[in-house]
């Protein structure tokens, strides 16, 4: 007996949840991380991972309702469209123009306050950058493009 579609989708769909064991979590420390091209100040560093790093890194800090449906869903599709758009660990593996160009992108959306993303900050009050941290994050991510111009 040959399987309908819907058979099939479904079987697709069912695995795919019980198979979904992967996460985002990641204990080596990558060769290939921004922090190995460019010094970064401990005050910096941190508000990057807790404002940044979730989605944008190999390692993500998992709140206690990731593994409650249709969360789960939601959050692994940020992560993986966020590490896809900019990965920290990954920074190195980047061609120096779009290092330059993801330097400088990075600087204008924290300053425009598209990033992080508002959904994020909602549950994640250290992502609530303030004006000092906005500005910091700023600056230091355009030193970093104006010293890879020259």
């Amino acid at each position: 007996m040959e399987k309908s579609r819907i058979d099939i989708a479904d079987d697709i769909c069912f695995d795919s949840i019980l198979s979904k064991t992967g996460k985002n979590i990641s204990s080596a420390q990558s060769s290939n991380s921004i922090e190995q091209l460019y010094p970064i100040q401990d005050s910096i560093l941190q508000v990057l991972k807790a404002a940044c790093y979730d989605c944008h890194s190999n390692n993500t800090n998992y709140p206690w309702y990731s593994t409650i449906q249709p969360v789960a869903w939601f959050l692994n599709r940020h992560i993986v469209e966020g590490k896809e758009e900019l990965n920290f660990d990954e920074f190195g593996n980047y061609s120096k123009r779009r290092q330059q160009s993801k330097l400088k992108s990075i600087a204008s959306q924290v300053n425009d306050g598209e990033m992080p993303l508002t959904s994020y900050k909602l549950l994640h009050k250290k992502a609530r950058l303030s004006g000092k941290e906005r500005s910091m994050i700023t600056k230091w991510f355009m030193e970093k493009y104006d010293a890879s111009r020259n």
